[in-house]
């Protein structure tokens, strides 16, 4: 029997930060600085919708959004940003494609939940990938849609390179 993978990131718990509709992948990575290096870009996530938001957020801390979270550009460096700020998931109405399947191809968690609208800003939050629930410290649960496990194993690994990495060297021990 084999183990699940370890994940690279912590169980995502922390602040929640509220975003609203159609955050497009321009405002989490600024086309201006798509040549910076990574640590720049991330200084300028979401500073033009919450300019607080960046020197603010801590690891594991999670964004809940309305609809359209990660509309726009195929960029991967828009979920890259969001993971070198330590964001632990994130949370939303609905994603566009791109940026959550870039999303989970990097090891961010992010979850598709119905109603976002009882998410307040700042409250405290404990997210269970495996149930797909959102455990707020005031004893409420919000659910969202599960992950399939085949993406879950992608996030567990930490993304989909070393989820591949790991994948082919347990195939050649296999072989060995």
């Amino acid at each position: 029997m084999t183990s699940a993978p370890t994940p690279s990131h912590p169980v995502p718990a922390g602040r929640l930060w509220r975003f609203g509709d159609n955050i497009d992948t321009d405002a989490m990575a600024p086309a201006v600085l798509m040549k910076a290096p990574l640590p720049v870009l991330a200084r300028h996530c979401l500073a033009s919708v919450r300019p607080e938001f960046p020197g603010s957020v801590r690891p594991g801390d999670v964004l809940v959004a309305g609809a359209n979270f990660g509309i726009g550009s195929s960029r991967e460096q828009a979920p890259q940003a969001l993971r070198e700020l330590g964001v632990g998931a994130v949370v939303a109405q609905s994603f566009g494609g791109l940026f959550y399947r870039n999303a989970i191809n990097l090891g961010l968690p992010v979850l598709v939940c119905a109603d976002t609208s009882r998410l307040i800003d700042g409250a405290h939050a404990v997210l269970d990938l495996d149930t797909a629930q959102l455990r707020l410290d005031d004893g409420s649960v919000a659910a969202c849609e599960p992950i399939p496990a085949f993406l879950r194993a992608i996030l567990a690994a930490g993304g989909l390179v070393p989820h591949l990495k790991a994948r082919l060297a347990r195939e050649r021990s296999a072989r060995d």
